[in-house]
């Protein structure tokens, strides 16, 4: 199912202004709104068997009615945006072990690019599917220099439009600093994530409890809108099994669209809500981006 070819529904319709004259064809485009859900218990348990009829969309408080649903594993776009300042040297033989977990961990016609930062952001590996061009390409970086996390994703967003294949797409930084070397702010890296429907992760690796407090806001702060998770393990030893969770998360999410009832294009930004009717098994969180910009199509992917 291409959810980006349906986010422009060409609807014909015939207008008569009485009988048997016809007037000239006509056509509107109904905008598509698409969300990747994630959904867990109170345990943190992911719950993966819902239908339709259990979710509810709201947007600006106004209930929504939901188009098209699904709940199957689908390849995805991947962006693995890996800090390459000078205090990661240490860790990079585990985060290409890491990297190469989550990509064994995803789905088989998965599509993944790298993307390394310093005070610069480079795209050191195009969109492959091979393991070995992976490892090659991220093993490769000599690590130094500042950090520059807005701009990777900002790059790594541009990326995404221009060549991923895969309607849905994600980005994972992982990190281990706060960003000291960016040229976009945050509210343009908001602004772009508002236009888009990638959802992103982050691993942050910090060293001491200031900058882990600092740091997990910022990323957070570029996450959390666009319905994906921040991660702060304790160490680098648990990276490992943090990137299998968030492979087998991507893999387990929900995908909801629906139609705006309100289909101008005012420019400005509306909010998101997506709940879960109460059931036995329940309470249950969803986790979805908080809201976009109604703008006209920014780019020919939107």
């Amino acid at each position: 199912m291409n959810l980006h070819l349906l986010a422009a529904v060409a609807i014909s319709t015939l207008l008569f202004a009485g009988i048997g004259e016809q007037q000239p064809t006509f056509r509107a485009e109904a905008r598509l709104v698409v969300l990747h859900a994630t959904v867990r218990n109170n345990r943190g348990e992911l719950i993966t068997n819902l239908g339709k009829d259990a979710f509810s969309v709201y947007e600006n408080g106004k209930r929504q009615p939901i188009t098209l649903f699904q709940r199957d594993d689908v390849p995805v776009s991947i962006g693995l945006l890996i800090d390459n300042s000078g205090s990661m040297r240490t860790f990079r033989a585990q985060i290409v072990a890491a990297a190469l977990a989550f990509v064994r961990a995803s789905h088989p016609l998965d599509e993944v690019f790298v993307v390394n930062f310093a005070a610069k952001a480079t795209v050191d590996v195009p969109m492959t599917s091979d393991p070995r061009v992976l490892e090659a390409g991220i093993a490769s970086v000599d690590a130094i220099g500042g950090t520059a996390i807005r701009d990777a994703v900002m790059l790594a967003e541009n990326y995404l439009q221009v060549h991923a294949s895969h309607d849905r797409r994600v980005l994972l930084v992982v990190t281990d600093g706060l960003d000291n070397s960016s040229m976009a702010t945050m509210d343009q890296l908001r602004r772009m994530s508002g236009h888009n429907e990638t959802s992103v992760f982050a691993i942050g690796l910090f060293h001491d409890g200031s900058d882990a407090r600092r740091g997990r806001r910022e990323l957070e702060q570029i996450t959390d809108p666009t319905g994906g998770v921040t991660y702060s393990p304790g160490s680098i030893d648990q990276i490992e099994s943090v990137v299998l969770g968030i492979a087998r998360l991507i893999r387990n999410q929900y995908t909801i669209a629906y139609t705006p009832l309100d289909q101008t294009l005012d420019g400005r930004y509306r909010t998101i809500q997506v709940k879960v009717v109460a059931a036995p098994a329940g309470p249950f969180a969803v986790r979805t981006r908080t809201g976009y910009w109604a703008i006209p199509n920014p780019s020919p992917d939107h």
